[in-house]
């Protein structure tokens, strides 16, 4: 499940490059829907499988990097909760601002990356 989590997971990161290259060149969001909707919806199934691959055997105790799955965990439950309270606000017709954008983005990445460390550890 681990593995998937992280294909997943990063394929999400790659979507939601492209959204900000897509809003980059039209400024106008309201047709980016689609996109955004696939984007989150991988991510919600990234950290679903995620949740579901931490109950396995235990990785990384001897090398030290034990927590860095619940680490990911919460780092991509983070993720997923901005990018729902982005969704939130464009439903009700307001600018996200680039800023909030830009934490989802960096703690999304930031779970990403403590969980490809987590899968390098040996088990």
């Amino acid at each position: 499940m681990l593995i998937w989590s992280i294909a997943v997971l990063g394929v999400t990161v790659v979507a939601g490059l492209a959204l900000i290259a897509l809003l980059q060149r039209r400024p106008s969001a309201g047709r980016l829907w689609l996109p955004g909707l696939a984007h989150g919806l991988l991510g919600l199934t990234g950290f679903i499988l995620l949740l579901a691959g931490l109950g396995g055997p235990p990785r990384g105790m001897q090398s030290g990097a034990g927590s860095f799955g619940l680490i990911a965990a919460v780092l991509a439950g983070a993720a997923l909760t901005i990018g729902l309270m982005a969704l939130l606000a464009r439903l009700l017709r307001r600018r996200v601002p680039v800023l909030v954008l830009g934490i989802h983005a960096t703690i999304g990445v930031a779970g990403l990356i403590i969980l490809a460390a987590y899968l390098s550890a040996p088990a």
